[in-house]
């Protein structure tokens, strides 16, 4: 059995202070929403005891689907870095950016530096890239991009689209178990200031090439929908933020597992919910097989 451990939406706390030229961009009305609200949510005990958890179940490998940091602040990404270090080494974990780690421009060249190690394929291929462990195939997706003031879209765009069609193609000639990885779920009924653009472009490809299982974050929450295959339908599963406290409008921290097990044409796969509860323990929510 492979164990995969998913977590996202980390918003690494607390957030270093803006520099000037910082105060006076979109990073600055974000970081009077942080002092108003989201410091209160996003707390450095509560990821640090999610994290622990994780690591006792001993996972041959970690999901990170986005948002480590909060404004992308030029200080945030090499904190970020070392957090990722201390999660796992780069071979163990696989890491897909979100919106807050693009928040402004050229946020994505600080990205690419300090977190590349754990962004990239195996022959060291950038978006959309293959991992392979064991008969699983982890396939990076990047949804991340900066957006006006108040809007958290994100996109794949037409380049990435097209090599990803081609590699899920080629995947399902190897017998492997596909689970793409993605910040911005690829699912219809988001909010349009925080959906994927281009997600019906991207289930039009699910359809037609499969997948196995998409993981993702950005909302927030625990959840599970289902999206069309060429065969069966797909799991879409999504995690809450592995940072927030409970009491507030966000769910409470917690992670997904992911058992799998079996061989093609006969996989057999179940999502184990682990997350905070009142006492400040973190503990079995539910689970649920999706295939087998």
């Amino acid at each position: 059995m492979f164990l995969l451990a998913h977590v996202s939406d980390i918003h690494l706390a607390p957030l270093p202070a803006p520099g000037l030229a910082e105060l006076i961009s979109k990073q600055g009305l974000g970081y009077l929403n942080w002092l108003r609200k989201r410091r209160a949510i996003h707390r450095t005990e509560v990821l640090a005891a999610v994290i622990a958890d994780l690591k006792a179940q001993t996972p041959d490998h970690i999901a990170v689907t986005g948002d480590l940091v909060n404004l992308s602040l030029s200080n945030e990404f090499a904190r970020a870095r070392a957090w990722l270090e201390g999660l796992s080494p780069p071979e163990g974990a696989t890491f897909v950016p979100g919106n807050h780690d693009a928040y402004v421009r050229g946020a994505a060249d600080h990205a690419s530096r300090d977190w590349a190690n754990y962004m990239r394929g195996d022959n060291g291929e950038p978006f959309p890239f293959i991992r392979r462990r064991d008969n699983v195939a982890l396939i990076g997706v990047s949804s991340a991009l900066p957006t006006l003031p108040l809007a958290a879209t994100g996109e794949v765009g037409a380049e990435q689209l097209t090599r990803l069609g081609d590699l899920l193609a080629s995947l399902a000639q190897e017998n492997l178990f596909r689970v793409v990885l993605i910040h911005h779920p690829p699912v219809s009924g988001v909010n349009r200031f925080r959906r994927l653009r281009d997600a019906p472009a991207l289930r039009d490809l699910l359809r037609k090439h499969g997948a196995d299982l998409v993981l993702h974050g950005h909302l927030h929450e625990t959840s599970l929908i289902w999206i069309t295959g060429p065969r069966e339908s797909i799991p879409c599963i999504g995690a809450p933020s592995a940072s927030a406290a409970s009491g507030h409008h966000d769910e409470p921290a917690g992670y997904n597992l992911i058992e799998i097990d079996g061989e093609p044409g006969a996989w057999h796969c179940m999502t184990i919910a682990r997350g905070m509860r009142d006492d400040g323990t973190i503990a079995e929510i539910s689970r649920q097989m999706l295939t087998g």
